[in-house]
């Protein structure tokens, strides 16, 4: 038996509220569900990227407790050739890249911050070719 994808993945942010206008807006997801000071889900391509205010999922009955502090990090599907067009989208909303790499397997990757200081990540398919 094997996992055959990632369905969802979460990071934790303090303001909910900031997270869920940032990601719709800088990343252009589209939202599932939200409960303000709570979480904010959102569609992207086949998976979830769920936000949760830890101090609220730490005390959850329905599910086990969780939660984590400091920086996490998700890394998006660019489009091979898109990263230029990322750079202008990335400036025009006021978000800094905090460093570009180009992988030894062609693979391009933006780097940047959301709100909460979670690093965020824009890499073409090639990044992960062997």
């Amino acid at each position: 038996m094997r996992a055959t994808r990632v369905l969802e993945a979460a990071l934790y942010v303090d303001d909910v509220a900031a997270a869920r206008e940032f990601y719709g807006r800088v990343l252009g997801l589209a939202e599932f569900t939200y409960v303000p000071d709570e979480h904010v889900f959102f569609r992207c391509g086949e998976g979830m990227l769920l936000l949760f205010n830890p101090a609220a999922t730490r005390t959850q009955d329905d599910i086990p407790p969780h939660g984590a502090d400091g920086a996490g990090h998700v890394a998006f599907a660019m489009e091979s050739g898109s990263a230029q067009e990322w750079r202008d989208h990335l400036a025009q909303q006021g978000v800094a890249i905090e460093r570009e790499v180009a992988w030894p397997s062609g693979g391009a990757s933006l780097y940047f911050r959301d709100p909460d200081g979670n690093s965020l990540e824009l890499a073409t398919p090639a990044t992960w070719r062997s």
